[in-house]
């Protein structure tokens, strides 16, 4: 038995959905977990884990909110040194023999002074080992995650990038290895069918012009991330259940969502396709969401006004992103535990030392 730590970026359920997927795969072993918000209430039922708070997005509107935002971890920023000190002294009492993070900011810096390797396993890290166009009016968004990568998220030791759009890294600072999505267990077994209707989710509010492009839809819409129940004309308001909601989306005909790789990734598997509204200014959705329309995924937009003639459009192509998923691989279970097993092993996800240029 080894004993893991686990640091899991708590601002968005995906990290959280990913690690949870990762510990539960391996019982053996001790985890412990460091998170915050939407992290630590998703991973406590399950594993112990010291809450501690991290950068942090502010959406207001489907927009990243910049001074709010930068308000709200300038605090983060000046306790910065005392959290740490404060799980220092938690983590050095575990004693770990490993460590992983997930986009958190803690746990790779406490694992360089403890000396304990630390793997990387998150979707951010494609803009960091691997190339991409960036459009002007995109630009300071991209610019935005790049100093937060670089400032914030780069002292592990090696890298596992998981992605549903393939690509090769561009470089070798360190070690990166690109491999398909984690899939939860519970998405593993739906039986995907296609009953007519659309699922929506939005994991922040809406404006009302979106909702009246749902309305617009010649479909039944379950919708989910406004927080409210009820029927309202085609619409179908539901509260989130990950039962509930994993076979909506093992039923619907495609999906209308934000940016989240998450997902994306899980309705690819499905066979759904996806349209797209990116959170503005988060420049990870705009890529997630542009690499979905290049491969034929689906379609997307920067802005919640469209026009229902975009909604029909997409609907006629279904058939071709249909054929397109199928012929796509969005399932890398086996490739990162595979990976795993050897960072367990040996404290390195490779089989011979890494480059140095």
């Amino acid at each position: 038995m080894a004993r893991i730590l686990y640091g899991v970026q708590g601002d968005a359920h995906g990290h959280a959905v990913r690690a949870l997927t990762v510990a539960r795969h391996y019982p053996q072993h001790e985890f412990l977990f460091v998170s915050h918000s939407k992290g630590t209430a998703f991973l406590r039922p399950s594993f112990r884990v010291l809450e501690c708070p991290g950068p942090v997005n502010v959406i207001r509107g489907h927009r990243a909110a910049s001074l709010p935002m930068l308000r709200l971890n300038l605090g983060f920023w000046i306790k910065r040194n005392e959290s740490e000190e404060f799980l220092l002294k938690a983590i050095d009492r575990f004693r770990p023999d490993f460590s992983i993070t997930d986009y958190e900011f803690f746990v790779p810096r406490i694992s360089r002074r403890l000396g304990v390797p630390c793997l990387s396993i998150d979707h951010q890290h494609i803009i960091a080992c691997c190339s991409c166009e960036v459009p002007l009016r995109q630009l300071p968004g991209y610019l935005g995650l790049r100093l937060a990568l670089s400032g914030l998220f780069s002292e592990a030791s090696e890298y596992l990038v998981i992605s549903f759009f393939g690509a090769a890294p561009t470089r070798c600072r360190t070690v990166y290895r690109v491999l398909p999505p984690i899939l939860r267990e519970s998405v593993l077994q739906m039986q995907p069918e296609e009953k007519g209707y659309v699922v929506s989710y939005q994991s922040t509010p809406t404006s009302a012009s979106y909702l009246t492009l749902l309305q617009s839809i010649g479909r039944p819409v379950a919708v989910y991330g406004q927080h409210v129940e009820g029927k309202e004309g085609n619409l179908h308001f539901k509260r989130y259940s990950e039962e509930r909601f994993l076979e909506d989306l093992a039923g619907c005909s495609y999906v209308i969502c934000g940016g989240g790789h998450t997902l994306m990734s899980e309705a690819l598997y499905l066979g759904k396709p996806v349209f797209s509204f990116p959170i503005t200014g988060l420049f990870e959705q705009y890529l997630n969401a542009s690499q979905l329309a290049r491969l034929g995924y689906g379609r997307y937009s920067t802005d919640l006004q469209v026009s229902p003639d975009a909604i029909r459009a997409f609907e006629k192509d279904l058939g071709r992103f249909r054929k397109n998923i199928a012929r796509g691989w969005f399932y890398g279970n086996g490739e990162v535990f595979s990976r795993l097993d050897r960072f367990f092993r040996d404290g390195t996800i490779l089989e011979s030392p890494p480059c140095t240029s």
